[in-house]
């Protein structure tokens, strides 16, 4: 187990509502040296602790109107498969394997309800290994 103290939490938690905060102002938030904050956040980007600096995007912003949380069920054999294959479709923002309801979860961000009908009947669906596709329109978004 990695050992991750008080410090790397506040900084890890200032670096996700602000990836782009400058360490010199988590140093002064932290009254720490701007040095300490950089080797920091090194030592924890090496750790493989912080995996990637990315931007967050509101899909509505951009024209993707549909937002959708689709569970998909799998011949067991093929579920690494298939899950490797939603992952190459553009459309697919994450994909997980999962317990629960559903072997296979993913979001999917299209510009309408057409266009995923169209995402799922013409590419998802012809997917070898694909049992059944249970979609679900977010509504709103009320926490990332």
């Amino acid at each position: 187990m990695l050992e991750i103290d008080r410090v790397d939490l506040e900084i890890l938690k200032m670096l996700q509502e602000d990836g782009r905060i400058p360490f010199t102002d988590i140093a002064q938030k932290l009254k720490l040296s701007e040095s300490t904050i950089r080797k920091r956040v090194q030592a924890l980007q090496r750790k493989g602790v912080i995996r990637r600096f990315t931007v967050e995007i509101d899909p509505t912003k951009i024209g993707l109107r549909t937002i959708a949380i689709v569970g998909f069920d799998v011949e067991p054999t093929k579920l690494l498969e298939v899950a490797q294959k939603l992952c190459e479709i553009k459309e697919i923002r994450s994909v997980a394997t999962s317990t629960g309801d559903h072997m296979i979860m993913t979001e999917i961000w299209t510009r309408d309800g057409r266009e995923l009908t169209r995402l799922i009947s013409n590419k998802i669906g012809k997917i070898d290994g694909v049992k059944k596709i249970c979609p679900a329109i977010i509504l709103e978004k009320l926490k990332s």
